[in-house]
C-alpha cells in the first residue's frame, strides 16, 4: 500500500487525477471504476480540464460506477447517475453507452444485482477503481457487517451513512434507506485501487482502516490485503498517520 499525504484538497484532487489520467493514457480502452460523493468532485474537475485542453481522451474508456440509491431515477438530481453526468460524463468525450451505473429503479433487488454483476463480468476486471472512504469505513455502500460481501448487493444503509448524506437532500427523511452497491469481492478484483479522503472528520477512520486490524466492521480495511493500493489524503485526513 502506498500512502500519499498532500497539503490541501486541491493537491489531493490533482494527484488523484494524475493517477487516473496515467491509467487512461497507458491503456486508452481501460475500465475505470468510479465513485460519487463530495470527495471526488475535485478529481473530476481536474479530469474535465485535461480533456478540454486536449491532454486526455476518454473516447475508448468504459466506466463502471460503484453504487446507486435504490428507488431514484437517473433524472433525480440526487441519483448517482445524475451526479456522474453533471460532474464528469457531460463534460468529457466518453461515450454515454459505455458508462454503467446500477439501475436504481429496478425494484427486484436480486435481478438488479445479478444484472450489474453481469455487466462487471462482461467488461472487467476493472483496471483502476476509485474509492472514497465513508465515516464508518464503508467503501461503495458496503457498510460495517459481520462478513465481507463478495458481489453486488442491496444494502440497508447505516444511520451514520444516512446522516452523512443528509446534507445533499432537503431533509433527512428524503435520504434513501437502501442502495445497490458493488461488492467487496469485486472491488478487490480490480487491478489497481485508488482511495481518496479529505478533511479532519476522516482522520480517525483513515488510521483505523489502513493501520488497524482487517475486519468487516471496517470494510475499507480489506484493502490492506490488495496488492496495488494508493491512498491519497490531504493534511487533515492524514494528520494521525506517521
Amino acid at each position: 500500500m502506498k500512502i500519499i499525504k498532500t497539503n490541501t484538497y486541491e493537491d489531493m484532487s490533482r494527484i488523484a487525477a494524475n493517477l487516473i489520467a496515467s491509467q487512461v493514457t497507458v491503456k486508452p480502452n481501460c475500465v475505470l471504476g468510479l465513485a460519487t460523493g463530495s470527495t471526488p468532485i475535485g478529481t473530476y474537475e481536474e479530469l474535465v480540464k485535461r480533456v478540454k485542453s486536449g491532454e486526455l481522451d476518454f473516447s475508448e474508456v468504459t466506466s463502471i460506477n460503484l453504487d446507486e440509491y435504490k428507488g431514484l431515477s437517473p433524472e433525480n438530481d440526487q441519483s448517482y447517475r445524475y451526479f456522474m453526468n453533471e460532474h464528469l460524463f457531460n463534460h468529457i468525450n466518453i461515450k454515454k453507452e459505455n458508462t454503467y451505473v446500477p439501475n436504481g429503479l429496478e425494484a427486484d433487488a436480486v435481478k438488479a444485482c445479478a444484472d450489474y454483476d453481469a455487466i462487471i463480468k462482461k467488461f472487467g476486471p476493472i483496471d483502476l477503481q476509485l474509492l472514497g472512504l465513508g465515516p464508518n469505513g464503508h467503501i461503495g455502500f458496503n457498510e460495517p457487517a459481520d462478513h465481507f460481501v463478495p458481489s453486488t448487493n442491496c444494502v440497508d444503509l447505516a444511520q451514520a451513512t444516512i446522516d452523512a448524506n443528509a446534507r445533499f437532500f432537503s431533509s433527512i427523511d428524503e435520504v434513501p434507506k437502501q442502495a445497490y452497491t458493488m461488492g467487496i469481492g469485486t472491488i478487490m478484483q480490480a487491478k489497481k485501487v485508488l482511495i481518496i479522503a479529505n478533511g479532519a472528520k476522516k482522520a480517525e477512520i483513515v488510521k483505523k482502516a489502513f493501520f488497524g486490524p482487517v475486519s468487516p466492521q471496517v470494510p475499507a480495511s480489506i484493502l490492506q490485503l490488495h496488492g496495488d493500493v494508493t491512498v491519497v489524503v490531504d493534511a487533515e485526513a492524514g494528520k494521525l498517520l506517521d
